[in-house]
């Protein structure tokens, strides 16, 4: 049965420990350079709205939001929100962190067509997710492959999404790090510090996504070995 214990297991489990490591990694990047101040006192927050301002974005205002690394952009509100880590910190690592949103705000105005494609797969994605577990249980249930594998076609939705985000965060920090460097907000020292947070963050969602293929293969090889039995 799907819900005891088979070997495909071993694939979950190889997944969870590589995402494990990539969040360990980050946050002991995080912390290591957050440690290490940049040189000109600045806040991740003033950094943020230099960076806007200097690419002609003015109508994005910037918020402070609670929890730890939870920072994000969202195009729909044109609101780039900072943690309570990053908003007021001077630290290398906050002022990556911010100059990250920063580059999605600027993906935004100039229209990147992969921001816009991971905007609009959103709500199928969260479909996906929703009905793909209950739609495979009840497949096996029924002894109805047929419909198990159609919860496997609404898991690659999921899959999808991943594939999609990983160009757009990785074009996010390198647009955060050319600003930071022609713009000499941090020095080439400090600048070092801050690619290295954002290498580490920009692996975790590698690491999701070679996570998520480990589970599709899963979910196939149960599927696909259930209905030869």
């Amino acid at each position: 049965m799907f819900m005891y214990w088979d070997p495909t297991y071993i694939l979950v489990i190889i997944g969870a420990l590589i995402c494990a490591a990539a969040s360990l990694n980050v946050s002991r990047t995080f912390k290591k350079y957050n440690k290490t101040f940049n040189s000109r006192g600045q806040t991740a927050e003033e950094v943020a709205r230099t960076i806007l301002n200097s690419a002609g974005i003015l109508d994005v205002r910037i918020e402070r939001i609670s929890g730890s690394l939870t920072d994000h952009y969202s195009p729909k509100e044109k609101v780039l929100r900072l943690s309570e880590d990053v908003y007021g910190s001077t630290s290398v690592a906050a002022i990556g962190v911010a100059a990250h949103e920063c580059g999605h705000a600027i993906q935004h105005k100039v229209n990147y067509a992969p921001l816009t494609l991971r905007s609009l797969s959103v709500p199928i994605a969260n479909f996906g997710s929703i009905l793909y577990l209950p739609i495979i249980i009840l497949g096996f249930i029924l002894g109805n492959m047929g419909l198990a594998q159609i919860g496997v076609l609404l898991f690659c939705l999921i899959v999808l999404f991943q594939l999609i985000t990983l160009p757009v965060e990785f074009n996010a920090s390198r647009r955060a790090i050319t600003v930071l460097a022609e713009s000499n907000i941090l020095s080439p020292d400090e600048l070092v510090g801050a690619k290295k947070v954002l290498t580490a963050a920009a692996m975790t969602y590698v690491a999701a996504l070679f996570s998520s293929l480990l589970q599709l293969l899963r979910l196939v090889l149960l599927t696909r070995g259930n209905r030869r039995d």
